[in-house]
């Protein structure tokens, strides 16, 4: 049973987290972590919310799937979402790896360009290294929220 004070507090702070992860995702091409921390800062949000409602939260009232047991919900709920997050990662960092070599180009080589008038931004650099990030980012958080749900199941 959860307070008042932390769901109060998780409202709060979790969508802060995530804006937080949003702007080290778009900035971080450009510096040494950027995909990586950010899934592990949208991690701690979606830990936060697991804390403070329950693992079955996002199943129940986010995702309108009911959960019958812990094994379901390990094998065909939210778990196997994760996995699939996984395995998406992976492949589009894999991909992003590779696609400079058909333009006999070295693998991970990357390109960039500069896109103008963007909200809140003004300019943004874009790399191609931004998908090799995204690749990152999906690993992470795949990996850490399948951690994280099976050990909170058990």
């Amino acid at each position: 049973m959860t307070t008042t004070i932390l769901r109060t507090t998780a409202r709060t702070v979790v969508p802060l987290i995530v804006v937080v992860s949003v702007a080290l995702f778009v900035q971080g091409h450009n510096q040494p972590g950027g995909g990586f921390i950010a899934g592990v800062l949208t991690t701690t949000a979606f830990a936060l919310v697991y804390i403070t409602y329950g693992i079955a939260f996002l199943e129940d009232q986010v995702f309108d799937r009911a959960v019958e047991d812990v094994v379901s919900h390990l094998h065909y709920g939210i778990v196997a979402d994760y996995r699939r997050l996984f395995a998406v990662g992976l492949t589009v960092a894999a991909v992003s790896g590779l696609v400079p070599l058909y333009w006999d180009v070295p693998f991970l080589a990357q390109d960039h360009w500069y896109v103008h008038d963007v909200p809140l931004w003004s300019e943004v650099h874009v790399a191609s290294a931004l998908a090799f990030d995204l690749g990152v980012y999906f690993v992470v958080v795949g990996a850490l929220l399948t951690i994280l749900s099976v050990v909170g199941a058990e």
